[in-house]
């Protein structure tokens, strides 16, 4: 991309960050169903926006490769969400305070995942091989989602950073609202609303470790990946308001999760072979696996889970309403 597009792209989300902020702001209420439905159908929109100026405007298959590592960004996200509403019982967040906790986590941990994504964009433009370590990785942490089952309160402890903070910084016991800062016996203490957006920031930045080796299977361009990284995590706030008690029914998430990371993985390797100028092995044709064949591979899985997962869940429920006899 034109650097004048890459310029306008970073005004435009900050612009939309702002916007956000601004919102948040003037809000005195908990977010509810309607306000979280409404959100999540606008940042979609906004994506979806997005893709089609690509289609239209961009050459080549930045529209495509933008659906895809979008759609995979945030089912990937999903799996963050279970995390976050795990921290947000363990430190028992306030409801009011729930969204700008969320807000200001998921803001640091984009700064972040930008730099790992041009990081990680020096790095494949310096050495192919990368494509190796990112495939062999991709595919380990598939097996190992696979054989965790599903998600419980485990997976989320507090780690050593969160416990030196907890050391280092001037903490109150309780909180103030959604106040990042309050006065007790005439000192200015931090809330532990500090310690909840910490938690969530590096949360978000652990599960970049998956997700951004997995984008960078289904495009190279750093832009591409950066905007399906951005608008993604711009939508799971809202997202988190909307299913956040329904995350417990898809209860084959990681399965398909998994999956779509050993699809992509392979991909990966594929791709490494295919640029060692290596097509077969032995009678073995290594196919090019296209971004539409990859798009539909992972909507595919992501419907197929969840489909399973609610008739699962379902079938559970009623056979817990089921009186047992004596």
């Amino acid at each position: 991309m034109p650097p004048a597009v890459w310029v306008l792209t970073i005004i435009g989300l900050l612009a939309i960050v702002a916007f956000d902020l601004v919102v948040i702001a003037r809000r005195n209420h908990t977010v509810t169903i309607k306000d979280a439905t409404r959100w999540v159908l606008f940042y979609v929109g906004l994506a979806g926006l997005f893709a089609l100026g690509l289609f239209l405007f961009s050459p080549g298959q930045s529209g495509s490769e933008f659906v895809a590592g979008y759609i995979t960004e945030y089912s990937l996200s999903v799996d963050n969400l279970f995390v976050f509403v795990i921290i947000m019982a363990r430190f028992a967040v306030p409801s009011l305070a729930q969204d700008k906790v969320l807000y200001i986590g998921i803001v640091v941990s984009m700064l972040l995942r930008a730099i790992f994504i041009l990081a990680g964009a020096a790095a494949i433009s310096a050495a192919s091989w990368v494509f190796y370590i990112f495939g062999a990785f991709l595919v380990y942490t598939a097996i190992r989602l696979a054989l965790e089952g599903e998600n419980d309160e485990t997976d989320f402890q507090e780690n050593a950073v969160l416990r030196a903070l907890r050391r280092v910084l001037p903490l109150s016991h309780d909180y103030d609202g959604d106040k990042l800062t309050t006065r007790v016996d005439g000192r200015r203490l931090l809330t532990p609303l500090v310690i909840v957006i910490s938690a969530i920031g590096m949360a978000n930045v652990i599960f970049a470790l998956d997700s951004i080796p997995a984008i960078f299977g289904l495009t190279q361009d750093a832009y591409i990946v950066l905007t399906a990284n951005a608008f993604a995590l711009m939508g799971l706030r809202q997202l988190y308001f909307l299913i956040g008690g329904l995350l417990e029914r898809v209860i084959y998430l990681n399965v398909g999760l998994s999956v779509i990371l050993a699809f992509i993985g392979v991909k990966l390797i594929i791709e490494a072979l295919h640029g060692s100028h290596i097509d077969d092995i032995g009678a073995i044709h290594l196919p090019h696996i296209g971004i539409l064949t990859s798009l539909g591979f992972i909507i595919g899985t992501l419907f197929v889970t969840t489909v399973v997962s609610l008739i699962k869940s379902s079938r559970d429920h009623r056979r817990a309403e089921v009186p047992v006899e004596d």
